[in-house]
């Protein structure tokens, strides 16, 4: 029976990221991917064009990914502290489902040469960055957090926690658990910004 349209792309998206995992996404081909999912080259250029509209489908895939993902962990708490825990979690797991996402962001192949992809990724660290600010800005506004430190300051430090945790997963041998290590660093993090009645 054959795939309908949207299964084969969604499979084509699949197989470059669990390749972009395994070899780093600069050695990606097109012919690697065709491979992976047992079709001719031409059979995938049937759904995408050209390697730049594969990546820019895997950028969007993943880009929908973490909106999903922050909007369900803003849900989970009603203080600015559930919130910005969860904000972090949620990151947490979405590198996990998606390994190769922090090599991704790092990619010189599709992040220099593919300046779409780069707006992508870009503007999804932005918004995570600002979603952490609101969240910092309401913990300031409730006394919970310090006020003598910029709420972009500190969202532009936590999100640096997360890229550093990320990294140190990514180019290990995945040893320990991301999301339990990032939240321990996020709690060690989150009681420098607290105020002393936090």
């Amino acid at each position: 029976m054959r795939k309908s349209a949207e299964l084969r792309k969604a499979e084509i998206v699949a197989a470059a990221l669990d390749l972009a995992d395994r070899i780093g996404p600069d050695r990606v081909t097109t012919g690697a991917v065709a491979s992976r999912i047992g079709v001719t080259q031409a059979a995938l250029f049937r759904h995408f064009p050209t390697k730049a509209a594969l990546w820019q489908a895997v950028a969007e895939h993943v880009a929908e990914g973490l909106a999903t993902a922050w909007d369900e962990a803003l849900r989970l708490g009603d203080t600015p502290t559930i919130r910005l825990r969860a904000l972090i979690s949620a990151q947490f797991a979405q590198i996990e489902a998606t390994p190769a996402l922090p090599m991704l962001l790092f990619s010189r192949e599709l992040n220099v040469t593919n300046a779409e992809l780069r707006a992508i990724f870009h503007g999804k660290l932005s918004a995570f960055r600002g979603l952490l600010a609101r969240e910092v800005a309401a913990g300031q506004d409730a006394g919970l957090l310090r006020g003598d430190i910029a709420a972009n300051d500190a969202a532009a430090l936590l999100t640096s926690l997360v890229q550093g945790v990320a990294i140190r997963w990514a180019l290990g041998t995945r040893d320990f658990d991301l999301r339990a290590e990032g939240l321990r660093l996020f709690d060690v993090q989150y009681r420098l910004l607290a105020t002393d009645g936090e």
